[in-house]
């Protein structure tokens, strides 16, 4: 099963490039709601393989792209369509309302 793809600083630029859409989930190891919302990430990558790009920022690790964006509050998810920020979610939710503003990009 796909998994979220490691995004960093190095690579955004490349992955950001794609014709699917792209949500890039914000995160820190530190952050208990990002816990919680890990695992429907990992789901989400799994059931929109071939569909969409799932990816996942450490943010404490890749401080750029998260100032980039200006993320000041985590988690963040950021949804993404022909490199352009389309839709965005702060805090953690059920996996339907990520997959619902997923599938509105599709």
């Amino acid at each position: 099963m796909a998994k979220a793809i490691e995004i960093t600083d190095a690579n955004f630029e490349e992955i950001i490039k794609s014709d699917q859409p792209i949500l890039v989930d914000f995160w820190a190891e530190w952050c208990g709601p990002c816990k919680m919302i890990g695992p429907v990430v990992e789901e989400i990558a799994g059931e929109y393989d071939g569909k969409a790009v799932i990816g996942k920022v450490d943010v404490d690790a890749n401080p750029a792209v998260a100032s980039k964006f200006g993320i000041r509050s985590i988690p963040t998810l950021l949804f993404f369509k022909n490199g352009e920020v389309v839709d965005k979610q702060v805090g953690a939710v059920p996996k339907a309302v990520l997959a619902q503003k997923l599938e509105a990009q599709i």
